[in-house]
C-alpha cells in the first residue's frame, strides 16, 4: 500500500483562487491522498472545500500560516506532509512526483520550485516572476531554485511547494508557534539542525500567482523584516548576503544625493565637459556626478544577465528588459525591511518579536 499523503492549504479569504487550487488537487494520479483546508470558521472556503468532498478545518482565530498549518498537522495522521498555498495551479501528477523521494531514507523533506503560470498571468507578473528568479539579485526570495535532474540537496525549501515526513515535523514540533513570517525558514533550520536533510526536485514545479507590482513591494518588505526577526531568534540564519541587501537602499539614497548635490553646484554637466575639460570642472567633482549613472548602468547590466541565466519560463525579450526596474524595488524594500527590524531590534519595539503572541504579551 502507498504510503499515506496529506496536502494542507491554509487559507484566508481568497475563494476564486482556492476553487481553481483545489480543483488541481482532486485530480491528482496520487491515490492515497488527503486534502485539508484550513482557515477561518467563517471563511466562504468551508463551503467551497465541502462541495469537493475536502476536510475543511477551523484555525481556531490563528492570526498567521504558522499556526493554521500546526492545527492541520495535528489533525492528520498521514506519513507524508504537504504544504501549498491557496493561490497556485498544480499539475496532477505534483504528489507522486515528489512523494517517490521518500524511499530513500536520507529524505527528511523535498520540494521544489515556483513560478507564475505561463497562460494566467498578465506582462509585469511575469517580469516580476523573471526577477524573482533572478541569478544574482533574488532579494532573499527563495523563488525559481532548480537543480538540474534528480535531487539536489537544499538549506531551503519553498513553502509554497514543500514536503515532509511526519516524523520529522513531530520531532521539530512542526512550525515556530505564532511565528508571523519566514516561518518556513525557521522551520527548515529547525529540521536541518537535527542532523536531516532537505532535498529539491527541479521537476517538480508548482505553477504561483504572483501579486501585483504594488502588493509584491509590500511583501518583499515584509519578507526583509520577517528575515531579520528570525535571524535574530536562529543567528545562524542571518548571513552577508542579507547585510549586503541591508545597504542597497542607503547606498542608492547616498548616490543619488551626491548627483544632485553635484548637479546644482555645476555650471555645465555635459558628457564632454566632465570628461575632458576636468581642469575647470574638477575630477573629484566629475567623478561625483559620474558615480550614478555608472551605478545605474552596472544594476543593470547584472540585472539583465542575472535574469538571462535565471530559471523563470517566462523569460523573453520584453521580460527581461524590463526586469531591472522590479529587481531594484525588491532590492530597495526588501533592505527597507531589514532595516526597519533592525531598528526594530535596538529600540527594543514591540515589532521586534517574531510572533504576535509576544507582541500580545507586551501589550
Amino acid at each position: 500500500m502507498p504510503r499515506s499523503a496529506c496536502v494542507i492549504v491554509p487559507t484566508v479569504n481568497n475563494p476564486i483562487e482556492l476553487a481553481i487550487t483545489l480543483d488541481c488537487l482532486i485530480k491528482q494520479d496520487y491515490s492515497n491522498l488527503e486534502i485539508i483546508v484550513v482557515g477561518p470558521e467563517s471563511d466562504s472556503a468551508k463551503s467551497i472545500a465541502h462541495e469537493l468532498g475536502i476536510r475543511y478545518i477551523d484555525d481556531r482565530g490563528s492570526k498567521n500560516r504558522a499556526d493554521a498549518c500546526n492545527i492541520a498537522i495535528n489533525e492528520s495522521e498521514s506519513d507524508i506532509i504537504f504544504f501549498t498555498d491557496d493561490d497556485v495551479i498544480v499539475e496532477k501528477n505534483w504528489v507522486s512526483k515528489l512523494i517517490q523521494w521518500f524511499e530513500r531514507d536520507e529524505v527528511a523533506g523535498v520540494g521544489g520550485p515556483n513560478f507564475a503560470p505561463l497562460e494566467d498571468s498578465t506582462f509585469w507578473q511575469k517580469v516580476i516572476d523573471v526577477a524573482f528568479c533572478n541569478k544574482f539579485l533574488t532579494a532573499g526570495t527563495n523563488y525559481g531554485k532548480r537543480g538540474i535532474g534528480g535531487l539536489n540537496e537544499v538549506d531551503q525549501l519553498p513553502g509554497v511547494n514543500s514536503s515532509y515526513r511526519r516524523d520529522v515535523l513531530e520531532k521539530v514540533s512542526g512550525f515556530d508557534d505564532g511565528a508571523i513570517g519566514a516561518e518556513d525558514v525557521m522551520l527548515d533550520y529547525r529540521i536541518r539542525k537535527e542532523g536531516y536533510r532537505l532535498w529539491t526536485d527541479g521537476d517538480a514545479v508548482i505553477w504561483h500567482r504572483r501579486r501585483n507590482l504594488s502588493r509584491v513591494r509590500k511583501q518583499i518588505r515584509n519578507y526583509g523584516l520577517v528575515r531579520t526577526l528570525a535571524g535574530n531568534r536562529y543567528p545562524e540564519l542571518w548571513n552577508w548576503s542579507h547585510s549586503l541587501v541591508s545597504f542597497f537602499p542607503i547606498i542608492v539614497s547616498t548616490s543619488f544625493l551626491l548627483f544632485c548635490g553635484g548637479v546644482i553646484n555645476s555650471n555645465n554637466i555635459s558628457v564632454e565637459s566632465l570628461i575632458q575639460e576636468t581642469e575647470e570642472f574638477g575630477i573629484l567633482k566629475s567623478l561625483i556626478i559620474l558615480q550614478l549613472p555608472i551605478l545605474i548602468i552596472i544594476f543593470n547590466l547584472v540585472a539583465w544577465i542575472g535574469a538571462l541565466f535565471g530559471a523563470s519560463p517566462s523569460k523573453n525579450l520584453l521580460t527581461i528588459f524590463f526586469s531591472p526596474l522590479v529587481s531594484f524595488i525588491l532590492l530597495w524594500n526588501y533592505g527597507a525591511g531589514i532595516i526597519n527590524a533592525k531598528f526594530s531590534l535596538i529600540t527594543g519595539s514591540s515589532t521586534s518579536q517574531i510572533d504576535d503572541r509576544d507582541r500580545e504579551e507586551i501589550e
